[in-house]
């Protein structure tokens, strides 16, 4: 049976940040992600994971300055030292909130400049990252950005993410596969599912979703989630599955879609 975790920086926007687990925990969610915690204490967000009951299942490295556009510097030359300051601190915020998986977030590549410059700047970050985090029992996931939603993002497609998980070649490295992100950019959603799950050292570590075109619910939209939903218990996915999307009205009264998943 798939297990749904809010994602609290989507969700239920109807309410200050620290009140949207409680919102989360009474409709019958048992975890969380969300973009960044770094704005809360660690022990704060801790608190109120213990209080409501709920697991925290994922959240991203620092992107670098989101609101100068920035959207992550794993695979930005020159950045490196920013870079492993930002996993440190990510690494003691999951630590502290039990925390089992991270994602680093690549960042923005513009077409006049060195791809494999790039490149070699991101498989060096997401080694050095993966070494820490094993010694943590943590994953590390990547993942592949539609171009629309982020344009100019470094990963778009499944088999390039896979293609640098196999590279570097450690456990504890998988790629996020975002249902919607992978619709606009690939589709054939079902096959690419199907290749990836089982993959040895490379493989998915974490599913997120939303509908398509308009990330609102996963029941709005052109991507049939039941099927999928089917296809993924079907894979024996272990891991949690993210509802990243952005609710058409109040985030509770779009949740019927989830309810015979919650029975």
């Amino acid at each position: 049976m798939p297990r749904f975790a809010a994602n609290l920086s989507m969700m239920y926007t109807e309410f200050a940040f620290p009140e949207r687990f409680a919102a989360a925990a009474k409709d019958g969610f048992k975890a969380v992600e969300y973009l960044f915690p770094y704005e809360y204490p660690a022990t704060d967000l801790r608190d109120l994971l213990n209080t409501h009951g709920l697991e925290q299942v994922l959240f991203n490295t620092a992107p670098g300055n989101w609101a100068l556009g920035e959207r992550g510097i794993a695979s930005v030359p020159g950045r490196e030292e920013e870079f492993k300051q930002a996993f440190d601190t990510a690494l003691d915020y999951a630590r502290v909130l039990g925390n089992r998986t991270l994602h680093v977030m690549a960042g923005l590549i513009q077409p006049e400049q060195d791809r494999e410059r790039h490149r070699a700047v991101y498989l060096r970050n997401l080694a050095y990252a993966a070494l820490l985090a094993a010694r943590e029992g943590i994953t590390i996931v990547i993942e592949p950005i539609n171009t629309r939603d982020i344009p100019g993002y470094f990963l778009n497609r499944q088999d390039e993410a896979q293609e640098i998980c196999l590279e570097i070649g450690v456990e504890n490295l998988r790629v996020q596969f975002d249902i919607y992100h992978c619709q606009i950019v690939e589709g054939d959603v079902t096959s690419k599912l199907r290749r990836d799950m089982s993959r040895l050292h490379a493989g998915i570590g974490h599913i997120q979703i939303a509908g398509v075109p308009d990330r609102h619910e996963p029941d709005l939209g052109e991507v049939n989630y039941p099927y999928l939903f089917d296809l993924i218990d079907e894979l024996a996915y272990q891991g949690w599955i993210g509802c990243e999307y952005r609710p058409k009205a109040g985030t509770s009264a779009g949740l019927g879609w989830l309810a015979p998943w919650l029975r």
